[in-house]
């Protein structure tokens, strides 16, 4: 790696891709962002709930400690969390957050004491949730980062390109030798990418470094609190190169979502400012299933609104936050959740006198591309940071409002891990501790369909939406996951694609293909991945199973050598 004005390309811009950027920027480094969309189209700029730290002595909740926010991590991670990233990630936050307000971003404060404001939210055993604009947290951390990235872009230390889309990651010469490591996925380094610009003209640049920041998968299932660029793309493209992927069978289902309109989100931090769940007869449900009731980890409560909607025979369930109001006084709801009062109010609700109807809705991808505690993944020169990454720090399920948390604490050790290297003038890349293993779906790269697909069938993105809403959803069995595994199966596009929606589509095809697979080999219930056919006591032991994540790496990875740019290709 150059010692000089090495050039790190960072792809997304949710809170891992802006806040990598910024600090590569900070420390001297030539960098590009890329964003499929605008700056502001991410999971992040939609988060309401806010971000969760533990901050020194006088700002912490009573009693509250660092090793607290560790225990609540790992006991909803179901013990599949690795003990190392949490102690990372919780011990670390303090810095981060004040990086954030370094960047421009404010926080709320509590008017009586001046301090940061916190809110409890479930799973969580003190108030430690920073929020921002009220339930708007992801979007003014966003519009704080972005903006110091575009007064970067006008420094020239940031160039940035907006309705860009990743479809190639490209590699050295060394991808055309097959070199391996023995028991570990493809080892070629990855030196640049190919992105469809706007008008879908292909374009690529060369880098010392990628950084996949590119979010989630939520576009996987029909009901979903993502935003439409929520595709997969990151970990689609991470396997087509050959990187080893973990946990895909776990996906979070955000259990209050509007059962109305277009699945809106509705905070958890509702539920814990005193909110609770209803059925239609009126009974306060939750704490038949689980002893924390309403503030129960996100997967259970999810889990229990699907068994509880079965058990009576119902259509849908409530979310009551009337005696909120009550007790905080008349307009309290509007103040503290003004994003969820306008957005209720607009679909004709008074939530301050009505139940809201919702229902569970796909959120979060605990799986994605493995790293190890520095963001670096199996392929030298690919690092990956925020909902795209597997750090290991949300196991079987993610606590609330760890997201925004682990793509700062990640994103910022994945950039410092660049830095170091470009300083020491290094290429050394470390094999992560792991032997991944081969899906048994059959070789898997985007252009090799499993000998058991006979016919290949199209299959349209609300196709592929209700096939695996319907069969790889909140609860799973072994028979539903064959039925789409065998359509999917059938529907693996022959070529990524030369146009933005079908590259994309393909994208989506694949990741859930991945993510079938990887449920179909996981025959147990655990966190967010429930199998009927293999069911978990009502209430986990708190400290769940050991630990066995499942990784995964593609064994015939489509890698293009990275061709030297002439003077007009770069940027």
């Amino acid at each position: 790696m150059r010692s000089e004005n090495s050039h790190l390309l960072v792809v997304g811009s949710g809170i891992a891709g802006l806040y990598g950027a910024l600090l590569a920027a900070e420390s001297g480094m030539r960098v590009t962002l890329l964003t499929k969309g605008a700056l502001a189209q991410s999971n992040t700029h939609h988060a309401q709930g806010g971000i969760c730290a533990v901050l020194g002595p006088d700002d912490a909740a009573p009693g509250d400690t660092v090793q607290a926010h560790i225990a609540d991590t790992l006991v909803a991670g179901a013990g599949q969390c690795d003990p190392e990233a949490v102690r990372i990630l919780c011990s670390e936050a303090a810095a981060d957050i004040a990086a954030l307000e370094r960047f421009g971003v404010v926080f709320d404060r509590n008017l009586a004491t001046g301090k940061r404001a916190l809110g409890l939210e479930g799973a969580h055993s003190a108030a430690r949730i920073l929020h921002a604009g009220g339930d708007a947290t992801g979007a003014v951390i966003a519009d704080g980062l972005i903006a110091a990235v575009r007064d970067a872009a006008g420094l020239g230390l940031i160039t940035v390109l907006e309705h860009c889309f990743v479809t190639e990651l490209l590699g050295t010469d060394a991808a055309l030798d097959g070199m391996h490591d023995a028991g570990t996925s493809h080892r070629a380094a990855i030196a640049g990418l190919a992105y469809l610009n706007a008008a879908d003209e292909r374009h690529t640049l060369c880098a010392d470094a990628v950084l996949l920041a590119s979010g989630g998968a939520g576009q996987l299932f029909e009901f979903t609190t993502n935003p439409a660029v929520a595709t997969g793309d990151g970990v689609a493209l991470a396997w087509r190169a050959g990187a080893t992927v973990g946990d895909l069978e776990y996906f979070q289902f955000h259990p209050t979502a509007l059962a109305v309109g277009s699945n809106f989100l509705i905070s958890e931090a509702v539920r814990g400012a005193g909110a609770v769940l209803r059925d239609g007869a009126g009974e306060r449900f939750m704490p038949r299933y689980h002893p924390e009731g309403d503030l129960a980890p996100r997967d259970v409560v999810s889990r229990s609104i699907a068994a509880h909607l079965a058990a009576t025979g119902q259509d849908t369930v409530y979310l009551d936050a009337t005696g909120v109001e009550e007790a905080q006084g008349p307009g309290y709801l509007a103040r503290r959740f003004p994003t969820i009062d306008a957005a209720t109010a607009a679909l004709g609700f008074d939530w301050s006198r009505q139940w809201l109807p919702v229902a569970p809705a796909a959120h979060y991808w605990m799986g994605g591309i493995a790293t190890d505690l520095d963001g670096r993944s199996s392929l030298p020169g690919l690092y990956a940071a925020g909902e795209a990454a597997c750090t290991g720090v949300h196991g079987a399920n993610r606590l609330a409002s760890n997201s925004l948390l682990e793509g700062l604490v990640f994103g910022r050790r994945a950039v410092a891990d660049f830095v170091a290297a470009a300083a020491a003038g290094t290429s050394h890349w470390p094999t992560l501790p792991i032997v991944p293993r081969t899906l048994p779906g059959g070789e898997l790269s985007g252009g090799t369909v499993p000998e058991s697909a006979v016919t290949r069938a199209e299959l349209s993105r609300s196709e592929l939406r209700h096939l695996l809403s319907s069969q790889a959803g909140v609860v799973r069995d072994a028979a539903g996951l064959r039925q789409a595994a065998t359509a999917l199966a059938g529907a693996l596009p022959e070529a990524q694609g030369t146009r933005r929606k079908e590259a994309e589509d393909n994208n989506l095809r694949l990741v859930a293909h991945l993510l079938v697979q990887a449920a179909l080999v996981r025959e147990n219930s655990v966190g967010a991945h429930y199998r009927s056919d293999f069911p978990q006591p009502p209430v986990p032991v708190p400290s769940g199973p050991a630990r066995d994540s499942h990784f995964w790496f593609n064994p015939a990875p489509t890698l293009t050598p990275a061709q030297p740019q002439r003077e007009s290709e770069t940027v």
